[in-house]
């Protein structure tokens, strides 16, 4: 069965990557094998790719105890969390599994259904990404007081400090919407590689990477997408929902964002990370024309 849907392979064809693609997505399973479980185990966040009761696609932080996201078997995931506000029971979703302390990644998709301890994911894709464009990071523990530190306030367009925020990252994740499920991934680079051309648009360029194209292959066919921007230091969380596209030309892909909805969370992460060690694969500030 192909791992692709027709928008990455119609991406994979104009780049002239299909080959690479194919042999890359041999990867690709539903089976968690022991080595995926206990990666998953030592985690103290999950990133989760979602659409709301509007179908809204957002990206959510969620936190715990190393444990709080566990195996239960070789297709199923067990969290101790609750699903974002507004997502349906047996609604598909999107994970992403990431330590920065290694720069080790991987992906989980599949059907979350509401559990005694939060929820359950029955693995439909799993696979695991290579560390380019991860920052390093060591984490320092998490703040107790961190739920007392405000309530998360709501918007339809970038703030002046949210701005700048996003002008400072290196690091943000992007949950997109294919036609049978969500997925979630990690763009990453120096600080400056986000783009805010107006409160309400934002541009990033697409750095090479695995040649799968699933983000970019959803935002072909669909085009909504959820941003989710993290303050390693002080846990701040900000949640963009809205609409992408990926622009392509001699200067490389661009990919574009026009923000529908904000979410701006104080207390998002109790979580508390150094300031980071770039990856030597960041490359140079990009200026487009």
């Amino acid at each position: 069965m192909d791992p692709y849907t027709p928008g990455s392979l119609a991406v994979q064809d104009r780049e002239g990557v299909r080959d690479l693609a194919d042999h890359v997505g041999r990867s690709i399973g539903n089976g968690i094998r022991p080595v995926a479980a206990a990666f998953l185990e030592a985690q103290p966040m999950l990133m989760l790719g979602t659409a709301d009761a509007e179908a809204r696609v957002w990206s959510t932080l969620l936190t715990g105890t190393p444990g709080f996201v566990r195996a239960t078997g070789p297709h199923t995931v067990s969290v101790a969390a609750a699903l974002p506000e507004g997502t349906p029971d047996g609604a598909p979703v999107g994970t992403l599994a990431l330590d920065p302390r290694t720069r080790r990644r991987m992906r989980l998709n599949g059907t979350a259904r509401t559990s005694r301890r939060g929820f359950t994911i029955e693995a439909e894709q799993v696979f695991s990404n290579c560390p380019k464009y991860l920052q390093k990071r060591e984490w320092y523990g998490s703040d107790p007081t961190g739920s007392e530190a405000g309530t998360a306030r709501r918007g339809e367009a970038l703030t002046p400090d949210q701005t700048r925020r996003i002008r400072a990252a290196d690091t943000f994740f992007i949950a997109t919407a294919a036609p049978d499920g969500l997925d979630t991934s990690h763009r990453g680079g120096n600080p400056g590689f986000v783009r805010v051309d107006t409160p309400r648009e934002l541009s990033w360029h697409d750095y090479p990477g695995n040649s799968m194209f699933l983000t970019l292959g959803n935002l072909e066919e669909d085009g909504r997408a959820g941003l989710l921007f993290l303050d390693w230091e002080t846990g701040q969380t900000l949640q963009l929902s809205g609409l992408a596209h990926t622009e392509y030309g001699p200067g490389g892909r661009v990919t574009r964002f026009r923000v529908d909805r904000t979410i701006d969370t104080p207390a998002g992460s109790p979580l508390r990370w150094s300031p980071p060690e770039y990856s030597p694969a960041n490359p140079t500030l990009w200026r487009p024309s």
